[in-house]
């Protein structure tokens, strides 16, 4: 399980109001919430992101309200990987369960720059900023994890496990 893409970074503390603003709740339909994923903070975003892409953040990555549009606004927009120095507990248990590969890696957030080309090995944890020639390293997923990406998101891997 790999990714490669050019980094779209952010700061500390990107709230989910800024990751998909709450006037757009009121639809469930990915795609949509995908045309305004980050508008609030970066309004080229939708504009310049492609599929494939990886997203760099601070601190605090994903922290405010609960809800589970926005790891799905950011994976429906094209990023196939988030790397920050942390992430709000709630938004790492989203990301995982709607199958977004989300990495901890302080070095990486803080080397990386936007528009940088970035691959990442998620068998090792190994982010590799092609455009710098450096690499990083991040606690590589748990085999239980790794299903739960690789089945496209938890319900996914537990019907692919019971067989339906």
């Amino acid at each position: 399980m790999n990714a490669k893409g050019t980094v779209h970074k952010y700061g500390n503390n990107i709230d989910t109001d800024v990751i998909i603003p709450a006037r757009y709740l009121n639809t469930a339909d990915h795609s949509e919430l995908a045309k305004h994923c980050m508008e609030d903070i970066d309004t080229s975003f939708v504009n310049k992101v492609q599929k494939g892409d990886i997203m760099v953040g601070g601190a605090n990555f994903g922290c405010g309200s609960s809800r589970e549009h926005a790891p799905i606004a950011i994976k429906a927009a094209g990023i196939d990987c988030v790397i920050a120095k942390s992430f709000a507990r709630i938004f790492y248990r989203n990301a995982i369960n709607i199958g977004l590969a989300i990495l901890e890696c302080p070095e990486a957030s803080d080397k990386i720059s936007d528009g940088d080309t970035v691959s990442i090995d998620f068998d090792t944890g190994i982010i590799y900023n092609e455009t710098k020639q450096e690499q990083y390293q991040a606690q590589p997923f748990p085999d239980f994890i790794k299903e739960i990406i690789n089945a496209n998101g938890l319900l996914n891997s537990i019907k692919s496990r019971k067989g339906n």
